[in-house]
């Protein structure tokens, strides 16, 4: 076997896709994104120059001169192959420490209930393995996501309550639109509402763009619009068929009836024409960001104003989603990260479990200290800085 320092983006592109754990983030182009880290592919061939190992690495510069090395969800490599393991980390190791790295940080998306003798081959060659983590936010990548398999999927397989609100989210007259770059200025508007509702800080334009732009054959954006103004014309119609059949009706408790349902009609225009007023005819709703990397599909970001959900559009978002994922040959589209706990009341949860998703748990974060005397303090000032972002 022979460590290799300077594998090209092509051949470890090409041995990440074949492998089963082929990961977004291990595509060459991550690191293109990354780009305020540095980065690397290392790699192991065997006696016929084949790749049997390889891992992109991003670099963080640390203070007193450090670094830090961090191969998300990597390296790729056959984790119960014992010998390959223990070959590919120590000379990972020493080149490590050529560049002053203080530790190595992984987080290979390896299920648990495969682990076995994963962590165990991990841990002879120094690995400190954080754990079964409780918190989502206790490491870099979440270990609990919701996946959806190409070959469960479908929409007479989904539950008969998410069939409902997709057939109300299609009476509600929506526009989707499937594209890229000049779907930006929406989707940054709803990922900035998305933001205030939920107190959180995520991406600015640049960042979206950049994705796109880096995987433009990839990477798409759906976007879901809503013509409140050609349901508002439809609410009008129903009104004046109604009042014109109404006289016609003799049947007191059918009369009542109808009566009822002009007074919902009504109610409804006049909500809708103060929304039409505020946000005009034509408004985006939902949206979601989404890279097919490989047959892997990640949905990475997404977004709804609340003003509509009434209309149920991000359930035909994430419709339209994943459909177009996998007819641009995703296997699996992993619909993101979930809490840690599965609470039944953690609503993202319930709203992914609509989709019939695998919920798969990794085995999480591995630190293969570099200096060992420093590692400790080192991994402190490493969790001090990633809790600061």
């Amino acid at each position: 076997m022979k460590f290799i320092t300077n594998v090209t983006a092509q051949a470890h592109d090409e041995f990440v896709k074949q492998s089963p754990l082929n990961h977004l983030l291990q595509s060459s182009t991550w690191a293109k994104v990354k780009d305020n880290w540095s980065s690397k592919i290392v790699g192991v061939t065997n006696d016929d120059d084949e790749l049997i190992a390889s891992s992109l690495v991003l670099i963080k510069t640390l203070p007193l001169g450090f670094t830090m090395y961090y191969a998300p969800r990597g390296p790729i490599m056959d984790y119960h192959n014992q010998d390959l393991v223990s070959f590919f980390f120590k000379e990972f190791k020493k080149f490590a420490k050529k560049d002053h790295a203080l530790f190595i940080k992984i987080d290979p998306a390896i299920l648990v209930e495969s682990s076995e003798p994963v962590i165990s081959n991990l841990k002879q060659v120094g690995a400190d393995w954080l754990g079964l983590t409780k918190n989502m936010s206790d490491t870099i990548q979440p270990r609990f996501n919701a996946v959806i398999y190409k070959e469960d999927f479908s929409e007479d397989n989904l539950s008969k309550k998410t069939r409902q609100f997709l057939n109300k989210a299609r009476r509600s007259e929506p526009i989707v639109e499937i594209g890229s770059i000049s779907l930006i200025p929406e989707f940054c508007e709803l990922m900035r509402k998305t933001e205030i509702r939920k107190d959180i800080s995520l991406r600015n334009a640049e960042y979206y763009q950049k994705l796109l732009e880096q995987y433009p054959q990839d990477a798409f954006i759906t976007l879901t619009r809503i013509d409140l103004g050609k349901l508002l014309s439809n609410y009008q119609a129903d009104l004046m068929k109604i009042s014109n059949d109404i006289d016609k009706i003799t049947n007191n408790k059918k009369l009542k009836a109808v009566n009822l349902e002009i007074e919902n009609i009504q109610k409804n225009m006049s909500e809708l024409s103060a929304i039409i007023k505020e946000h005009g005819e034509v408004v985006p709703a939902s949206c979601e960001l989404c890279i097919n990397s490989g047959g892997a599909a990640e949905t990475l970001y997404g977004g709804t104003d609340i003003t509509f959900q009434k209309y149920y559009p991000s359930y035909l978002t994430w419709y339209e989603t994943i459909n177009t994922a996998f007819n641009k040959g995703a296997r699996t589209v992993n619909m993101g990260g979930v809490e840690n706990s599965l609470s039944k009341d953690d609503g993202l949860l319930r709203f992914k479990k609509h989709f019939n998703p695998q919920i798969e748990e990794y085995i999480g974060e591995f630190n293969i200290p570099v200096n060992g005397l420093l590692y400790k303090l080192s991994n402190l000032a490493y969790n001090r800085r990633k809790h600061k972002k």
